[in-house]
């Protein structure tokens, strides 16, 4: 253990002593317990707090972990730490559903703010914790728990709180990016791209929550839910993966002007009986390549917000990481510890039960090739198709000749039923031998 003098602390009573409780000593616990003591003074300085990381609760306490607190502060018993009456605010980076979800209602009802990094709680239990906080008039916040670094939760919640916000999209996986990005500048296979991710501790060895897209869903239930002020949970996530993206999909997309990004989508919509629905959805989209999203690569995440009063409006930065993410949850535990000397909270309000679109209404532009073969009346009769679905055709290319022929289209808006329809009678065609990929694409 580092020598507490690390970030020397204010000097006695020149800050309000505020002691925390941390569930969770991994990458981001121990990257948080560091940059508390380097900070430590400044905050004291600027914002009169002293903080200081007095208990942490691990698997295992025989393991030694390099962070600067005092001798005594691990223990296997995070019930403990939370029921401490020597610790002010509960911080939860322990992930999962289980234990968490019950050692942070126990926080809050005990009257403690809690500060969470923790997305798949969120996702899954958010709207009766957030209850919970507000019932008992302290924060729950829960900044990291989205996008790593990048501040997307504090806007929604404050900055735009009275914006009429249309759509919420983003790159909040890493590691998916990573590959494509690959896949993309490199000509990289998606197992070795996967292979290589893993290799350099982007991807887990079972990658599936990344690739299938479940990650993002859990991190877009969260945004739907500040930004449309409804209760939207994991499983209202429709979910389609990139491992089926091949290396030919990433050309025809370049070709288009276009590149290929796992993208988190919630949006308002109506309804075909003008009522107001969220769609909620993570998928592979083909992004025009002027797009700020397009220039979004690597590892790195954004989140790209369209407004009816301040149009639109894009963050960035890394989503994923020890100290980027600690970064954030330093900053919730500032205000946290803030609005406790001051006896306030800030709350998300009044979350309404949300409608959520089936997929099947759900509105986009489409990209799709079909091979087909090579003879007169082959194009009129698949253009046919489209028309009889109402799915208009926006741009079509041809990119081979004779038995390697392939039609590659971009339609305009169209919805998901007519899009499937259309695309059960392409096959049933005689002139087409395969449709291949099927790509939800943003912009006009």
């Amino acid at each position: 253990m580092n020598d507490l003098s690390q970030g020397s602390p204010p000097s006695p009573g020149s800050g309000t002593h505020v002691r925390v409780g941390l569930l969770g000593c991994g990458h981001v616990g121990a990257a948080l317990a560091v940059l508390v003591a380097e900070r430590r003074a400044e905050v004291g300085r600027r914002r009169g707090l002293d903080l200081e990381v007095t208990r942490i609760a691990v698997r295992n306490t025989a393991i030694d972990r390099d962070v600067p607190v005092a001798d005594g502060a691990f223990t296997t018993d995070a019930a403990a730490v939370v029921c401490d009456p020597d610790v002010d605010v509960v911080v939860e980076v322990m992930g999962g559903v289980e234990p968490a979800r019950e050692l942070v209602s126990a926080a809050l009802s005990a009257g403690k703010p809690v500060v969470t990094a923790n997305k798949e709680l969120l996702a899954n239990h958010g709207a009766e914790l957030y209850a919970l906080a507000a019932a008992s008039g302290v924060d729950l916040l829960f900044e990291a728990a989205v996008a790593g670094a990048i501040p997307i939760m504090r806007p929604l919640r404050e900055s735009l709180a009275g914006e009429p916000i249309q759509r919420v999209m983003g790159i909040v996986n890493g590691t998916t990016n990573f590959i494509l990005t690959r896949m993309t500048d490199d000509g990289a296979s998606y197992a070795d791209a996967l292979a290589e991710a893993q290799s350099l501790g982007y991807a887990e060895r079972d990658p599936t929550a990344d690739v299938e897209g479940y990650d993002a869903g859990a991190k877009a239930a969260i945004m739907a839910t500040i930004a449309f002020g409804a209760r939207v949970v994991a499983g209202d996530v429709y979910h389609e993966g990139i491992s089926g993206i091949s290396v030919a999909d990433i050309e025809f997309a370049a070709d288009l002007k276009h590149c290929i990004k796992l993208l988190a989508v919630a949006e308002q919509t109506v309804a075909d009986d003008g009522e107001a629905q969220i769609g909620v959805r993570v998928h592979p989209t083909l992004v025009p390549l002027d797009h700020p999203l397009a220039s979004v690569n690597g590892s790195f995440n954004a989140v790209f917000l369209e407004g009816g009063a301040a149009g639109d409006l894009m963050l960035y930065g890394r989503g994923a990481g020890g100290r980027p993410t600690a970064s954030a949850v330093l900053g919730d535990l500032i205000d946290a510890a803030t609005n406790l000397r001051q006896g306030t909270a800030s709350g998300i309000g009044v979350l309404e039960r949300a409608r959520i679109a089936p997929i099947d209404d759900v509105i986009s532009a489409y990209y799709l090739n079909i091979e087909v073969d090579d003879r007169p009346g082959v194009l009129a009769a698949v253009a046919a198709v489209f028309g009889s679905h109402e799915v208009s055709i926006r741009s079509m290319e041809q990119e081979g000749m004779g038995g390697e022929a392939r039609l590659v289209f971009i339609t305009h808006g169209a919805r998901e039923r007519d899009l499937r329809a259309t695309l059960a009678d392409l096959r049933s065609l005689d002139a087409v031998r395969a449709v291949g990929s099927v790509l939800r694409v943003i912009g006009d």
